[in-house]
């Protein structure tokens, strides 16, 4: 028994001396993170507007449905021969809002007098052409639209106006970081994280000052102006510092 106990013991002396003698794990004598500089740089581009988007509508109330539709659907059907003249394509004329329904009039008695039958039609039109804005709507104000409801102005293609203010907003990030280094007395090492934000424009409303009322009579020349939109994109950096 106390043979095999011997034997047994140096066993283990051995394996205790062999694992003493094998590779160690080197263990980094400084676990900190890397000292970093977070920047944000902001570019922006104007743009001219060059596409508008409007709501047309005729409005039509006659003592019976079926007069009250056959009216309309001749003041719509003049409009859009109106759009058509001015240029604008029949892919750009869309139908959006088709509604009937009877309207109970009352004396200041508070009885009952006639019915009415009330008829709205609503076109949606992109107009590409805003040189000619202003006179469109006066020709179908003309024709019989008695509803203007807005106008939203917009870019058509603004793909080339975003790239340059990413471009702007990383030079702008750039510069930032640079200026704040010389200040702190460090230097710029990689970049470890860029990311960035785009905020497109939604389109701007106008008003032409028309809806709800007479047709031909409140068509007068007015000027339009579009005005301008504003691409902001903000780029966030983050640099290693030495």
């Amino acid at each position: 028994m106390r043979t095999k106990s011997l034997i047994v013991s140096m066993l283990l002396l051995g394996a205790i001396v062999l694992s003493a003698c094998g590779p160690a794990a080197i263990v980094p004598a400084n676990n900190e993170a890397p000292h970093t500089l977070n920047i944000t740089g902001v570019g922006q581009v104007s743009l001219t507007p060059d596409i508008a988007y409007i709501y047309l509508g005729v409005h039509t109330e006659m003592s019976s449905a079926s007069e009250a539709v056959t009216e309309n659907n001749a003041q719509t059907e003049k409009v859009i021969a109106a759009l058509k003249k001015m240029g604008v394509e029949a892919k750009d004329i869309r139908t959006t809002n088709f509604s009937i329904w009877p309207s109970q009039n009352y004396g200041p008695d508070g009885m009952p007098l006639d019915m009415k039958y009330v008829v709205d039609n609503t076109v949606y039109v992109t107009v590409r052409n805003l040189a000619k804005l202003g006179d469109l709507l006066d020709s179908v104000i003309s024709a019989g639209a008695n509803t203007v409801n807005s106008i939203q102005f917009d870019v058509a293609d603004k793909t080339a106006a975003m790239k340059e203010a990413r471009d702007a907003a990383v030079k702008n990030a750039q510069e930032q970081a640079q200026e704040l280094a010389v200040a702190a007395g460090v230097s710029l090492g990689d970049i470890t994280n860029i990311s960035f934000y785009d905020t497109a424009p939604y389109p701007v409303y106008g008003s032409y000052g028309k809806g709800g009322g007479g047709g031909s009579d409140a068509a007068i020349a007015v000027p339009i102006q579009p005005g301008e939109m504003t691409i902001v994109v903000s780029v966030s950096m983050t640099y290693e510092i030495k």
